[in-house]
Formats: structure tokens, C-alpha cells, sequence
């Protein structure tokens, strides 16, 4: 059994001294906790100098649901047939400047009566909503969230699918344009609405049937 540890005769103890790996590791973690506190001070006062716009203790957390900001997002994109007016408009001035200076410069075939195309093809709804919703699929193929293979997808996917509809012999382009030396436009008639929309079209002009005595 070890010996206790007898204090000196003066009564007073000696300092207890610790090696010198072990002090320089107690300052490394001293610095740390000092350095710590320093940067929580900072965020403290940031915190509290910060306007609060809504009331709310968290809104400088710009947390959800908690008061704080919301950042706004892209807006979401609508089929162009369904904008109107100045709107419509804008869209349909940047698709003809994505298909004039991009598309038709590298995918615009020879014009034939076999690809017909149209200097007018603005005017055609169908084409129009086709070369939009391939606009629409090419900006989101060709960002660097779809990876490597985003724009084969949309060639495969999408191009392909589009040029066979809008540029077919018998498309919607088919009575215009066959010829670079003869530009032509014709919108060709649609069918007729359904005999059942005539039917109930033709009841109401005529009005609620007289009751039979």
C-alpha cells in the first residue's frame, strides 16, 4: 500500500507541475474555446442588429414558416398557347429569336415538298406550340443538372419528334412553302366541331323545349 503524501514542514504544498506535452495541449484547446466565443460574439451582435421586417424573433434565420424571407423562385413555365396579349407576345419574340439565330441555322433542312416550311409559321398555331415546347425542353436539356447526356436526350426525345411533325409532307406547313423560290403561307381549314357539340349548340339557340299538354 503506497505511503500517503506528507505535506512539508513549513506547511505549505508544492505547485503541481505538468509535463510539457500535456500544457501545450490544455492552450491549443484554451485558443480554440477563446476563438469560439469570439465568433459567436459576432453572430450574437449581427443578430441583433438586424432588422426584423415581420415581428418575428427568427426572421433573421430567413427560416420557412418562422417569419424569415422567402427567396422567390423562376417563375414556371406555361405552354405559350395559353398566355395572352403583351405576354404572348414577348414569348413568342424570343422563340423566333431562338429559332432564327439556333434552330433553322443547324437543324433548318433544305426546304422541300417533302420538308416544307413556312416564313410565316408564326401564324400557325400547332407549330407554334411545338417549336415552343421544344424551346422549352432544350433550355431544360441543356443545363448542367441533366448531365452529360441532357442534349442527346433532347435530340433523341425531342428534336426528332418535333421536326417529323412540323416539317411532314402532309403537316401542318405541307400547303406552304416546298420551294426557297416560291415562299407561300395558307393556313389550312381544321375539321369541323363534333356533331354532338352541333347538337347541343342547336338546343340552346332554339331554347327550352315547351312542356306537352
Amino acid at each position: 500500500m503506497p505511503e500517503p503524501i506528507k505535506p512539508p514542514d513549513d506547511g505549505e504544498l508544492e505547485p503541481v507541475r505538468i509535463p510539457d506535452p500535456q500544457l501545450e495541449g490544455i492552450e491549443a484547446s484554451v485558443r480554440r474555446l477563446m476563438e469560439q466565443s469570439a465568433q459567436q460574439a459576432q453572430q450574437l451582435d449581427h443578430l441583433a442588429s438586424a432588422p426584423e421586417p415581420s415581428g418575428s424573433p427568427f426572421a433573421a434565420f430567413g427560416m420557412p414558416g418562422l417569419g424569415g424571407p422567402l427567396a422567390a423562385g423562376p417563375p414556371e413555365p406555361r405552354p405559350i398557347l395559353e398566355l395572352d396579349g403583351e405576354e404572348r407576345e414577348d414569348e413568342l419574340d424570343a422563340l423566333s429569336d431562338w429559332i432564327d439565330d439556333f434552330f433553322l441555322p443547324v437543324y433548318g433542312a433544305e426546304v422541300t415538298t417533302a420538308a416544307p416550311w413556312c416564313l410565316q409559321w408564326q401564324e400557325h398555331d400547332d407549330v407554334v406550340a411545338w417549336l415552343h415546347a421544344l424551346w422549352l425542353a432544350y433550355q431544360q436539356h441543356k443545363d448542367p443538372e441533366a448531365g452529360l447526356s441532357g442534349l442527346f436526350v433532347w435530340h433523341r426525345d425531342f428534336l426528332t419528334h418535333a421536326l417529323a411533325a412540323v416539317r411532314a409532307p402532309g403537316g401542318p406547313l405541307s400547303a406552304c412553302m416546298t420551294s426557297p423560290d416560291r415562299p407561300a403561307h395558307r393556313l389550312l381549314p381544321g375539321p369541323p366541331p363534333s356533331a354532338r357539340t352541333e347538337t347541343a349548340a342547336t338546343a340552346e339557340a332554339d331554347g327550352p323545349a315547351e312542356p306537352t299538354s
